[in-house]
């Protein structure tokens, strides 16, 4: 990839969602950029739940005060702060986007030489169905893309419920 300035760089996009596994991709991606001189983009993508209604459903209630926006930024911020080792000259670059995370990786994909990704994350049910996003983003990137395990005995993330 070119940067505006004529130089060439290469960006390393890792989507990071709290996650054991987005965390050890978060390092991975974080340690590779130590070893090429790459910037990495650590993506977090957020969503209000889908309110549901009708027969047998009932509606979900959401705080009004919660800014899903902000906690995700903490959470990010947070995440980067646990992979980045001491002393470290990687350049990381946070991004908090509102969005279905799948899509919002694959756009970031576009500006990226790779996309990195854990294999597995906070999902639901109807996203079992549909497909995990590393999948997701394995079929439609526009980058190579690394699949990224948590070894056993990694901590889980912790996630908060509200900003603060």
């Amino acid at each position: 990839m070119s940067g505006t300035n004529g130089s060439n760089f290469r960006r390393i996009v890792v989507g990071v969602d709290g996650s054991p596994s987005s965390q050890a991709a978060l390092s991975w991606a974080i340690g590779q950029a130590e070893l090429t001189g790459d910037t990495v983009l650590a993506v977090a993508a957020w969503e209000y739940p889908i309110a549901a209604g009708g027969y047998g459903w009932g509606p979900v209630v959401m705080a009004q005060d919660l800014d899903m926006e902000s906690v995700t930024r903490k959470s990010l911020a947070d995440a980067v702060a646990r992979a980045r080792p001491a002393g470290s000259q990687v350049t990381v670059e946070e991004q908090v986007t509102e969005g279905y995370p799948p899509s919002v990786l694959i756009d970031a994909s576009a500006r990226a030489d790779l996309l990195v990704v854990g294999s597995r994350g906070h999902g639901t049910f109807a996203d079992a169905l549909l497909g995990s996003v590393s999948q997701h983003c394995a079929h439609h990137a526009k980058c190579p893309v690394v699949i990224v395990r948590a070894r056993p005995g990694d901590q889980q993330v912790q996630r908060t419920s509200s900003p603060g």
